[in-house]
């Protein structure tokens, strides 16, 4: 006899305005025990120190992840001038210190360099595998690992404070996979002054905003958190939708293209896309010239 799995099969999005001190797998674990769901994941890590948007997906939508996680991130961070910390932000060791202090005016000047695409070299102390290993357990264990740099698009990243010489506040548009962490470092290299990130706040991650979150303590009421689920679909909004019938759902649920019945005029040949029949998702696929070819499909509701 199969074993039963536990919890429900409960499906949507739940967003988590997440607070400092806390990991987010931590916060995905807790949002599971509270719906008592059979699965859950995260669309994008925020690391402990940072707080602000963490999109949590149930049950049909965790096959929805990988099209959430590849929009543009928003953040708001502070940068620590005068010291280098073996975590580029603020619970690492100090390992460089110096007096110098950029001025707004170099600050400004060095921003460019840090936009549009650049190539970035991700923190040691980060979850990217090197040879099977994860940086941050061979950091811990008193390697080096060598990390090789990896392309980033950067849409904005201006200087928007100064409350002290030690801080400045910036904000920041980037694409997926960026370090804000090796921006604070790699700045305060060009600048010659080292530097961490002091606070870091994720306010954005398309297609989810952190005004739309709830704040942790929700967890604590099944009833609210349930209340505050939001559907499958809206972590689909930043693809083209794809309208199909009757006919063409059950044949996308085969596993074959679907014939559609509206379509974006400016959709092209092989962009993802999701297929929907009476609002609701049917299937994740590519388009093929007047249909769509699924790749994860959703189950009838």
């Amino acid at each position: 006899m199969a074993r039963r799995r536990k919890g429900r099969p409960v499906t949507g999005w739940l967003l988590i305005d997440k607070p400092s001190g806390i990991g987010s797998t931590d916060v995905v674990n807790r949002a599971r025990r509270a719906l008592d769901a059979r699965k859950a994941g995260h669309a994008g890590t925020l690391d402990p120190l940072a707080t602000g948007l963490l999109a949590v997906a149930f049950g049909e939508a965790t096959k929805t992840i990988p099209a959430a996680s590849d929009g543009r991130k928003g953040y708001r961070f502070s940068v620590r001038w005068g010291e280098a910390r073996d975590t580029d932000d603020a619970e690492g060791a100090v390992v460089e210190t110096s007096d110098a202090r950029p001025s707004d005016e170099a600050i400004r000047a060095a921003l460019p360099a840090f936009t549009g695409d650049i190539m970035q070299v991700p923190p040691v102390y980060s979850a990217v595998k090197v040879q099977g290993e994860r940086a941050y357990d061979l950091a811990r264990d008193g390697e080096t690992p060598e990390l090789a740099a990896r392309p980033l698009f950067v849409e904005r990243l201006e200087l928007v404070g100064r409350p002290d010489p030690d801080h400045a506040a910036f904000e920041m548009v980037c694409g997926r996979g960026g370090y804000v962490r090796a921006i604070a470092r790699d700045l305060g290299r060009a600048l010659g002054s080292p530097a961490h990130v002091g606070a870091l706040r994720r306010i954005f991650a398309d297609p989810f905003d952190v005004s739309e979150a709830v704040p942790l303590e929700t967890l604590e009421d099944p009833a609210a958190a349930e209340a505050a689920l939001r559907p499958l679909e809206s972590g689909l909004a930043g693809l083209p939708e794809v309208r199909v019938s009757e006919l063409g759902a059950a044949a996308i649920r085969q596993g074959r293209p679907g014939e559609a019945t509206l379509a974006p005029a400016d959709i092209v040949w092989g962009e993802e896309a999701w297929a929907s029949r009476d609002g609701r998702a049917v299937a994740l696929g590519r388009w093929t010239g007047g249909a769509l070819t699924p790749s994860r499909v959703f189950p009838a509701a």
